[in-house]
């Protein structure tokens, strides 16, 4: 299912075409069924587990949380030390495969999430595409956002490797059961690229 998105899309609609938009593109390999990485993956609340401990990242919509196109979903972050409220709507939902979460208030002018799961190699390949324009514009992007997306990221991957490399998260989800002390993920890396658009 797609929702288009309309005028409580401001990000997408109303930002001048001349504004500077800025990629980030990361790939991880899971040694498990794209079925249960999706589902490990759509499952807001685990956010907070793969979050970096500094942003104070914490979900504000009450569970359970029922996702699927136009899907609100309120966090509560701290970018820099300032303590700011993000939410996001899911504006595509299509399991087990894809899904993409677009900003609709919080610290950038546009964030668009394309969440991509594919079978491969005996495993499942995750990748995350994210288009962004950070406020405050390429300045702002090169002294701090594109450091910061960077880092996230790379938190998050790492994350997900003591995660399913020892039974290191208190949890019940068979994902995290199931792959506990088999063999590491392999990061096949993360690219950040800025076009003009």
């Amino acid at each position: 299912m797609v929702r288009v998105p309309g005028l409580r899309h401001p990000d997408e609609t109303l930002i001048c075409c001349a504004m500077k938009e800025f990629h980030f593109q990361a790939e991880q390999w899971l040694p498990h069924p794209v079925e249960e990485v999706f589902a490990f993956f759509s499952e807001a609340r685990n956010l907070e587990t793969l979050t970096p401990p500094w942003l104070r990242f914490e979900v504000l919509t009450p569970a359970p949380i029922a996702m699927q196109a136009g899907t609100l979903i309120d966090y509560r972050i701290r970018v820099h030390g300032l303590p700011i409220h993000w939410r996001t709507e899911i504006v595509e939902w299509n399991p087990p495969h894809r899904f993409v979460d677009v900003q609709l208030r919080g610290p950038y002018m546009l964030w668009h999430h394309t969440h991509i799961f594919g079978a491969h190699a005996g495993g499942t390949l995750c990748h995350d595409q994210v288009r962004y324009r950070p406020r405050g514009g390429a300045l702002m992007n090169w002294l701090f956002v594109r450091r910061d997306v960077s880092n996230i990221f790379g938190y998050r991957s790492e994350k997900m490797i003591q995660m399913f490399r020892k039974n290191s998260v208190s949890t019940n989800h068979p994902i995290v059961e199931s792959l506990a002390n088999r063999r590491k993920p392999v990061n096949t890396g993360s690219q950040l690229t800025e076009n003009i658009m």
